[in-house]
């Protein structure tokens, strides 16, 4: 953990506090319930978590770096925003089971964490994932195939979850166009689960 955990404080150290909200965040923040207990999982430096939160839910944010989460414990402070932020192994801690409401992964493939995070959605839970492929169009994100998705494999990492929004363009037409190297999905737990 202490090579891990030096490697990312090292990349959110040379960031300068820039935060990114994930696309499918972004383009689908409509959907998430009005209140509710949300968890940004390997947060990073927190533009999600901020986004949740500014939506009104009661956000946890995990990541195994002390540095991201300090940025984020600032950046939350800054604009009023009550954010739980934690440094947090999530593989070695994964959530407790039915204690989320909503669920943002965002760069992060752990696919033996899968399981866990399907098992943390309340009832009627959203699962927001977005992450690289391995079907991509430039050298952005992660090389290592463990860290990639391989062509849908996002929609069978979470069997039982009803589908709402999906997107991976792959290698498809025109490659300087749209939303490139990476999926994103949104899915919602069914409530008899």
């Amino acid at each position: 953990m202490q090579s891990l955990q030096k490697k990312w404080d090292s990349v959110y150290s040379q960031q300068n506090g820039e935060l990114r909200v994930a696309e499918v965040l972004q383009h689908n923040h409509y959907l998430l319930p009005r209140q509710g207990v949300a968890l940004d999982l390997a947060c990073g430096l927190g533009g999600n978590a901020l986004r949740l939160a500014e939506k009104g839910l009661q956000v946890m944010a995990w990541d195994i770096s002390p540095v991201a989460i300090a940025n984020l414990a600032q950046s939350a402070s800054q604009r009023g925003l009550a954010i739980d932020a934690q440094v947090r192994d999530v593989i070695a801690e994964p959530p407790e089971e039915n204690s989320v409401d909503v669920l943002l992964v965002s760069l992060f493939l752990a696919r033996e964490l899968c399981p866990a995070l399907l098992a943390a959605l309340k009832p009627g839970g959203l699962l927001l994932y977005q992450t690289y492929c391995q079907q991509k169009v430039s050298d952005s994100g992660p090389n290592n195939p463990d860290y990639l998705l391989a062509d849908n494999e996002l929609l069978r990492l979470f069997p039982g979850l009803k589908l709402r929004v999906y997107r991976e363009e792959s290698l498809l037409g025109q490659h300087d166009a749209g939303m490139r190297n990476q999926a994103w999905m949104m899915a919602e737990k069914p409530l008899n689960v």
